[in-house]
């Protein structure tokens, strides 16, 4: 039995609360069976003034970090954690703001030869006005997770959707215009300094959205994902690269596009998940099961990784 008490932290208010819900839950759930002292702590817009109050009273060895979004995974609580001085797992805070701003992680990836798709900001009612590029192409928010709040605008179609002008959006004013890449959708997570293998998903809705991520029966994980061994290679290579070039730590995964047509140089990385789902259907857990890292001690792994100044 570890002596080390364990705070994990979920919840918080972004649109992906549900989901970060459901990490935590699993989160806590692997960390009690591999031994630790497990306290959770669901972070609510309510009582936002009094997470640090919350945080200090608990008095944990370490901060789990189990949010999704806005404020859990773009380096605010990182920077609470920071100040507090609490050690905690998954990236830093300029990892975590670089990966969540979705064009900044685009230049990043430019600098270290990471190949994403031709891309621009735009405000929303901006893009809603007329097309950008020759469609197909992808209009997403700027700093969101999960797929929400992503559109695919397709040939033929003749103007871009008209919710992004809608008095509810609620997932900020900028958005990113990106050239839609055809082909299979591919992951791979890294942990540490190792990627660890590729997963393709496969999904009968329009493309792998919210729904089709956390929804049962939403996608379909084939795992090892059935691709030439240069295609895996490039994967794993991309993915560590993207992983160092941000400046992570602990976990993370990378997205791709593959368009088959161009071999291995139709890997295209998409974006990094600083925080991956710890859910029934996420990925990152399969993938470290599929290498011999059980749930909990895959966990266990992070909670022993969790430092400050990350």
């Amino acid at each position: 039995m570890s002596s080390k008490r364990v705070l994990v932290l979920m919840g918080g208010w972004s649109p992906e609360r549900n989901v970060s819900l459901n990490s935590g839950a699993a989160a806590a759930k692997a960390l009690r069976e591999a031994g630790y002292d497990v306290v959770v702590l669901d972070a609510t817009r309510a009582e936002r003034s009094s997470l640090a109050a919350h945080l200090i009273e608990a008095a944990p060895d370490v901060v789990f970090n189990a949010l999704h979004g806005q404020w859990g995974e773009d380096g605010c609580v990182q920077g609470l954690l920071e100040i507090l001085e609490i050690p905690y797992t998954h990236s830093g805070v300029l990892a975590s703001s670089l990966a969540m701003d979705k064009q900044r992680a685009k230049a990043v990836f430019g600098q270290a030869g990471i190949p994403s798709p031709e891309g621009r900001l735009a405000d929303r009612r901006e893009a809603a006005g007329g097309h950008f590029m020759e469609p197909p192409y992808v209009i997403k928010p700027n700093a969101q997770g999960s797929s929400v709040g992503v559109f695919i605008v397709r040939a033929g179609d003749n103007r871009p959707p008209e919710a992004l002008t809608s008095p509810d959006w609620d997932l900020g004013d900028e958005v990113l215009v990106e050239k839609f890449i055809p082909g299979r959708e591919l992951t791979t997570a890294v942990m540490g300094d190792r990627s660890l293998c590729v997963t393709e998903i496969v999904t009968s809705l329009q493309f792998y959205d919210y729904e089709a991520k956390y929804a049962s029966g939403g996608s379909r994980h084939i795992l090892p994902a059935d691709v030439p061994v240069a295609v895996e290679q490039r994967c794993m290579e991309l993915a560590l690269r993207a992983h160092v070039a941000l400046g992570c730590r602990g976990v993370s995964r990378a997205d791709f596009r593959y368009d088959e047509t161009l071999g291995a140089e139709g890997v295209i990385c998409l974006e990094v998940n600083t925080q991956p789902g710890l859910t029934a259907t996420s990925l990152a857990p399969e993938q470290a099961a599929h290498v011999g890292v059980a749930f909990p001690a895959f966990c266990a792994w992070m909670v022993e990784d969790a430092t400050c100044q990350r």
